[in-house]
């Protein structure tokens, strides 16, 4: 199966979305119902609590006698009302992650109303494309403090859908910033996988797009879930990967099968550093990450450093590459910005 397909169904009874490029699947999404709380992109009205010292922060009452937690706290007082968003998944028997950084997101524009100013996505090139885009960001918010990124598909869009876009996400942000009167409430649900799926991955433009309740099964992506929920990720020349979460961090484990020679060794870790982003992204995982490669000599760590930096350049999720350990382990620290997958398909349909 050959190029772009983006497909929209369900997994196992929840509403999900999944990308696949080339028969390979690059992205997932999965409706993680109420396991998920107030999932990544939801905007709330919360209320301030004390800030806590030594913690850089303080506690935000949230809806539903949920609470998060806020590290920019400038300016803010407790017992006032404070607009914000989710900004993770909150780890078990800790507050959900927020920010004051609200962003709108549509899937032409971006508005934000903490970051004045007109910004147009890089991968739009063409000068003459830049300059009539930027006319219509000008237009569409004129009087406003608030700022604009144009996305990239936006240069394929029409100007009458660009300008209606950029004015229904600016009247949105508007009316949500106004909105500080009261006590906690959910002001803006976060996107559902189906519209997420619509707002991300436009660009660049699918080559098919499948829709329906078999539309998982159609294109092989059940196959493809129930894969990540083993730990064992077959690596070529008979090596394997194993990925396996702990209360504490992610061990994942590289070994290179019957063939234990030098050279077997170092493809079996090249060919794990480049699929392990994508396997932490569709597994859902995050938080400490310590990989125990197949052992190779120090001289050939400087190419898997190379492997692994390029594998995570471009990663939604923020990663920190932290590097080698004295026991000559590496570790690295990904965003949780997803829950895991098994926990979301925990329970569910079969």
């Amino acid at each position: 199966m050959k190029g772009r397909v983006v497909v929209l169904g369900a997994c196992r009874g929840r509403e999900a979305a999944a990308l696949v490029v080339d028969g390979q699947l690059a992205d997932l999404l999965v409706d993680a119902g109420e396991a998920a709380g107030f999932a990544p992109g939801a905007i709330l009205r919360g209320v301030l609590d004390r800030p806590m010292k030594g913690q850089g922060g303080a506690f935000v009452r949230l809806p539903g006698r949920a609470t998060g937690f806020l590290r920019e706290t400038k300016g803010l007082a407790p017992g006032k009302p404070v607009i914000v968003q989710a900004a993770g998944f909150a780890e078990p028997g800790k507050a959900l992650p927020l920010t004051t950084r609200v962003l709108f997101k549509s899937r032409l524009c971006i508005v934000t109303p903490s970051a004045p100013g007109l910004n147009i996505s890089r991968r739009i090139r063409e000068e003459a494309a830049r300059e009539r885009l930027g006319t219509l960001a000008a237009a569409g918010m004129a009087g406003s403090g608030f700022g604009l990124i144009l996305r990239s598909v936006a240069e394929a869009a029409p100007a009458d859908e660009v300008a209606a876009d950029i004015a229904a996400t600016r009247a949105l942000a508007e009316a949500v910033m106004a909105d500080t009167a009261g006590g906690p409430e959910l002001l803006v649900a976060a996107p559902s996988p189906h519209e997420e799926a619509w707002r991300d991955w436009s660009e660049p433009p699918p080559d098919e797009v499948a829709e329906g309740e078999d539309a998982f099964a159609r294109h092989g992506v059940e196959e493809m879930v129930d894969a990540l929920l083993s730990p064992l990720v077959p690596l070529p020349g008979g090596g394997h990967m194993a990925i396996e979460p702990t209360r504490a961090l992610i061990a994942v484990d590289v070994n290179t099968g019957a063939d234990t020679s030098p050279a077997a060794s170092l493809k079996a870790n090249i060919a794990a550093a480049r699929d392990l982003p994508r396997q932490l992204r569709l597994r859902g995982l995050g938080g400490q990450v310590t990989v125990d490669f197949a052992p190779v000599p120090k001289r050939d760590r400087a190419a898997l450093d190379q492997q692994l930096r390029l594998a995570f350049r471009g990663e939604a999720a923020e990663t920190s590459l932290a590097g080698w350990t004295p026991l000559g382990n590496f570790e690295l620290q990904r965003k949780r910005d997803r829950l895991p997958l098994a926990l979301i398909l925990k329970g569910a349909a079969p």
